[in-house]
């Protein structure tokens, strides 16, 4: 009797074998019979994790040719290194670069109001900022800002970002920054008393953050209305900082003003 394979489908109807490519954290694919496109997080045996632009995960099995790759059918493998997944995005939500160095400081630079301010972006944005070159410094306050524009002499490879709070129509801050007239320098602001209001209540165990009676300190009217210690707001907030991990954990009045500035300094 003569043996047959089991495969009888000619060679030339047989699909050609997908390239194979290894599931390294970052690499941005697409499923097919589902249409979702993301950046590999996680890859474990059988299995890859991908997440879209938007934040959203799914788990997809690794199965021969399941996936594309710039428009091309691959194969995705299990990374042979064992070493453990680096996080494939910043905090900010920037696909991370890792191993990059930082680049050799912009003369352009991007103003906060305060050392809060400064140590907010910095957690959030402070890989961005450092792979762009770009500096981040704090003013204690925006009444003499136009003088600090004056003296800074902003120009067209030496942009100024300024991030200017309570930034609301008619107040003093909104009268401040219309002041500023220079087309190499952008002041934008959110709509929050303090830097402290972006953080999401929810980052930081609250339903809300209480309002202030006008005339009252800000910081001071906060803790004691929430039962903090309202004698050392400065520990407080490094509490509160503690509370962010990511972009996710602040308001879109803040994040967007934010990339609004850092395209602003680092735009060619």
């Amino acid at each position: 009797m003569r043996q047959y394979s089991a495969d009888l489908t000619p060679p030339w109807k047989k699909p050609k074998p997908a390239p194979e490519v290894a599931a390294e954290p970052g690499l941005v694919v697409e499923e097919p019979g589902t249409g979702f496109c993301g950046a590999v997080i996680r890859c474990e045996a059988g299995t890859v994790t991908l997440e879209d632009r938007f934040g959203k995960h799914r788990v997809f099995p690794l199965e021969p040719r399941g996936f594309l790759l710039e428009g091309r059918v691959v194969t995705l493998v299990r990374p042979a290194s064992a070493a453990p997944s680096r996080p494939s995005r910043t905090a900010s939500g920037s696909v991370a670069v890792p191993g990059a160095r930082a680049r050799v400081a912009r003369a352009g630079r991007i103003y906060v109001e305060g050392r809060h301010d400064a140590e907010l972006v910095e957690k959030v944005w402070g890989d961005d900022l450092r792979i762009e070159g770009v500096v981040v410094e704090y003013l204690e306050g925006v009444d003499d800002l136009p003088s600090i524009v004056a003296d800074f002499a902003p120009g067209p490879d030496a942009r100024l970002g300024v991030l200017v709070d309570h930034l609301l129509p008619g107040t003093k801050e909104w009268r401040i920054a219309r002041s500023v007239t220079s087309e190499h320098a952008l002041v934008v602001g959110h709509p929050y008393i303090d830097i402290w209001e972006a953080v999401k209540p929810a980052a930081v165990g609250i339903g809300a953050w209480p309002r202030v009676p006008h005339g009252q300190d800000w910081k001071t009217g906060v803790c004691r209305a929430l039962g903090w210690p309202s004698d050392n707001t400065g520990a407080v907030w490094q509490a509160v900082l503690a509370r962010v991990g990511s972009y996710k954990d602040l308001e879109p009045e803040l994040l967007g003003r934010v990339e609004e500035l850092i395209d602003f300094v680092t735009a060619p």
